[in-house]
């Protein structure tokens, strides 16, 4: 089980398939993820709300996506000597042309998706360690 940390509407997904790889994925690879658990909205988002839930949410409980994993709790070994360990593990839905679902992330993500060229998700994070 994996956290989804953008706005799309997921709160848990569980990775399925990594893409290119015969290994467990690392920060930066493509998953492929099946939505677990939706987030809710909040009260204004009920049936008396001015935003409804199929709205807010662009994913639904049981849909198929693409990710692309931000944070791993493993510990992972940096060129330079450093030790990166994140308290769990978190990814971003993804469409199939490679662009992030939702417009808004929380939290952060790990300096390694940019060598793999991952721009648009880091220019959404607010921290990139």
């Amino acid at each position: 089980m994996v956290n989804c940390i953008d706005n799309s509407g997921a709160a848990v997904v569980e990775c399925i398939k990594v893409l290119k790889q015969k290994r467990h994925a690392r920060i930066g690879d493509r998953i492929i993820t099946v939505v677990q658990k939706q987030r809710s909205f909040g009260p204004e988002s009920g049936p008396g709300g001015s935003v409804s839930i199929a709205a807010a949410n662009k994913v639904r409980r049981g849909d198929i996506r693409h990710a692309v994993v931000v944070r791993t709790a493993k510990k992972y070994q940096r060129p330079d000597g450093s030790v990166v360990k994140f308290d769990d593990n978190a990814c971003v839905l993804i469409n199939k042309n490679g662009e992030p679902i939702g417009s808004r992330l929380s939290g952060i993500v790990g300096s390694e998706l940019r060598k793999k060229n991952w721009s648009k998700i880091l220019s959404l994070a607010p921290l990139h360690l």
